[in-house]
């Protein structure tokens, strides 16, 4: 690639009409690149510096279009408050217990974030144990992985500021509650294990330049071991790959602390895995699971044999026994054999294996013995995701989540021994969920395809082709969309929205099979299942397409900015939120060269071809009226960083010739969407469901 010209026009805003929003005209400069003898424009490439006084300049105004705007829908204070009230509601997590603790979440309603509370016994009196509300004077600081001590002695927590994924490592003493003086700096994409009550393994990057975002801010990403009481700087480093320094490393220890491995990435598909027996005094490394073509995970050690599930000859997963010793596949002894459903995950407790599996999006799961005998399916209420079915090896017991669209979750306690349920605490909120359902429809996509979609709505639901909808995808990554409550979403249904979820291809909810048909130069199917979605509902006369919004973040950002450039006729309301817009410079940018083995790079000719055809930023086209559109982002966003949705405003605003509104909402001292603040996440909902309701002509109910 070789950029022929960089030199920005000088010059301050200006303002052009266009309807009744007078937007700002961002400064164009003469940039473009040759990318294997195609020459691509990007006038908007100055936007990609956010910390320079014209960007936030450009930000300034860019907000102050939008609140004007915001700030003349009718009922939008209506929408605030009722969505204030609906929120304020006490959220309280599951319990885990440590030595003679249980300790869970508990948010009141309206905290800025959920305070860690413990209890001893579950008819103790709770007592706060961490309170991240008190670690900042905006309710920014959040609360990331947390990880006791072996003999819970100790207790170690990430905490964020700002949204942003660079986290710090703090250690307490558990009996006293005293922050001690072990803390680590420079953490990213870490989890922590303890070795004992002596230390603990964790991962971090090198000091970083805060000011930039480039990738190589996100290079030689190291294990290290630190000892309780030492300094930082004492830490003894386990491993680096100087030769591959965009690989990302992690280390765990299995639950008895024998076996140390290490897994290693190249980006977010496919890994390696290493492992060390400590009790046989194994000085180095050795490899259990080569390449980066399947993803292997360890469970836990049997003895001195390792429970893997590995998706190497079975895309949909399968668990086998490894003896460290002999690791070839053709010394693999099978324990849980490949399903016609996707194992999504396994955990450990009470010497028993809990599987959990998808059926069309939807949890199941069983109770296995560590030789792989079926013990029992655990029965679930009906569609929805359940989690946390894990413990430790001692335990007898442990408690599990469920929840649906329509149903907040609730917590129910498991007896390891009898398989019995039994409801340990129900979630009450102000949304009446007795009077909404949800069913489950199937569409043909374009290539014939099928393809499942999950609807919820108020009972009673008329097929006038006249309801509401907001369709929501994500469909990469190999995540899926499984069923989930949110209270914002509830609020949408109450309004009579449908609130739709398509299980686009691209995710996980069929296997290793369903991710790859949506990734690389599949992306366009994805897309294409998006859009097929959109043309069932008005098919079957659910809705019309005045009455259709779509929304997503992240890769689902790049999903509706690649959608609403496609169709921009199928659509009322577009929301893209914190999006990968450009996808000829997204691997250039934090993390986003980890990204390259589900989308490809724009510097290989043959991937350039297909990113180039849906990349959002280079598909807007002058003249076209796009849907009324709220793009989403902030400001402290280091995972896809702003520069994507500031280049895809200005040039969406440039290029729309529409009385629709194409508006960017940029949040301050926020990041990617987690551990962001309640205060911030209902400003946000009542931005965007004003704004929906609006532009669809909708009144508040």
């Amino acid at each position: 690639m070789k950029i022929l010209c960089i030199l920005l026009l000088a010059g301050t805003f200006v303002v052009k009409a266009t309807a009744q929003i007078n937007y700002p005209i961002t400064k164009k400069g003469p940039v473009t690149d040759n990318y294997h003898g195609t020459v691509v424009a990007d006038p908007y490439r100055w936007l990609e510096d956010d910390n320079s006084e014209e960007t936030k300049a450009w930000v300034t105004e860019e907000n102050k279009v939008t609140f004007d705007y915001l700030n003349k829908i009718p009922f939008r204070e209506k929408v605030k408050a009722r969505l204030s009230e609906m929120w304020n509601y006490p959220r309280i997590g599951s319990p885990s217990k440590e030595g003679v603790w249980y300790y869970f979440y508990k948010n009141d309603g309206l905290q800025n974030q959920s305070i860690m509370y413990r209890q001893k016994g579950l008819d103790g009196i709770p007592e706060i144990f961490v309170d991240p509300n008190k670690l900042s004077a905006d309710g920014t600081a959040a609360l990331g992985g947390t990880s006791f001590s072996k003999n819970s002695k100790y207790f170690a927590y990430q905490l964020a500021q700002s949204g942003s994924d660079w986290q710090e490592i703090f250690v307490m003493d558990v009996a006293t509650k005293q922050i001690l003086s072990d803390k680590i700096q420079f953490v990213k994409f870490s989890g922590i294990s303890w070795k004992g009550d002596e230390g603990f393994y964790y991962s971090r990057y090198p000091q970083p330049d805060e000011k930039s975002k480039l990738s190589k801010q996100n290079q030689f990403h190291s294990v290290y071991y630190h000892k309780m009481g030492t300094p930082q700087s004492d830490d003894v480093l386990i491993f680096v790959d100087k030769e591959h320094p965009l690989r990302n490393a992690g280390a765990g220890l299995t639950e008895d602390n024998r076996f140390l491995l290490l897994s290693t990435t190249e980006g977010t598909s496919g890994n390696e895995i290493w492992v060390k027996d400590l009790k046989a005094g194994q000085k180095e490394f050795s490899l259990l699971v080569p390449g980066f073509k399947t993803e292997p995970d360890v469970i836990d050690n049997v003895g001195d044999k390792l429970l893997l599930k590995t998706n190497d000859g079975a895309p949909n997963y399968k668990i086998v026994l490894v003896d460290p010793k002999h690791p070839e596949p053709a010394n693999w002894k099978s324990v849980i054999a490949e399903q016609k459903e996707v194992l999504q995950g396994v955990g450990t407790a009470g010497g028993y294996l809990f599987c959990s599996y998808l059926k069309d999006a939807s949890t199941k799961v069983y109770q296995y013995t560590l030789a792989g005998k079926l013990v029992r399916e655990i029965t679930l209420p009906g569609i929805g995701t359940a989690s946390g079915f894990g413990g430790k090896k001692e335990d007898k017991e442990f408690f599990y989540t469920f929840t649906s669209f329509t149903a907040p979750p609730t917590i129910y306690r498991y007896n390891i021994a009898t398989g019995a349920s039994t409801i340990f605490r129900k979630t009450e909120t102000k949304f009446k969920n007795e009077d909404y359902e949800t069913t489950q429809v199937f569409f043909t996509s374009k290539d014939g395809t099928k393809v499942p979609m999950f609807l919820s709505y108020k009972k009673g639901l008329k097929l006038d082709g006249n309801n509401p909808v907001l369709l929501y995808g994500y469909g990469g990554f190999n995540i899926p969309s499984t069923p989930g409550f949110s209270i914002s979403n509830a609020f949408w249904m109450e309004q009579g929205g449908i609130y739709a979820v398509v299980n686009l291809r691209g995710g996980s909810e069929y296997g290793e099979a369903w991710h790859k048909a949506g990734m690389l130069q599949n992306k366009q199917h994805v897309f294409d299942d998006f859009i097929g979605a959109a043309e069932y509902l008005i098919a079957k006369n659910y809705t019309n397409k005045n009455k259709l919004a779509i929304r997503g973040g992240s890769n689902g950002g790049l999903l509706v900015g690649a959608c609403m450039t496609q169709r921009p006729d199928l659509f009322k309301v577009a929301l893209p939120a914190v999006g990968v817009m450009d996808m000829l410079r997204y691997h250039l940018f934090t993390i986003g060269w980890a990204w390259a083995t589900e989308y490809g790079r724009s510097d290989n000719a043959e991937q350039f071809n297909y990113l180039y055809k849906y990349s959002p930023l280079h598909n807007l086209k002058d003249g076209t009226s796009y849907p009324a559109t709220l793009v989403t982002t902030a400001d402290h966003d280091d995972r896809v960083v702003p520069a994507h949705s500031f280049k895809f405003a200005a040039r969406l605003q440039e290029a729309h010739k529409g009385t629709n509104p194409v508006l960017i909402r940029i949040e301050t001292k926020a990041g990617h969407g987690a551990g962001k603040p309640t205060s911030k996440q209902i400003d946000e909902a009542t931005d965007i469901w004003s704004f929906v309701m609006y532009n669809m002509g909708m009144e508040m109910k």
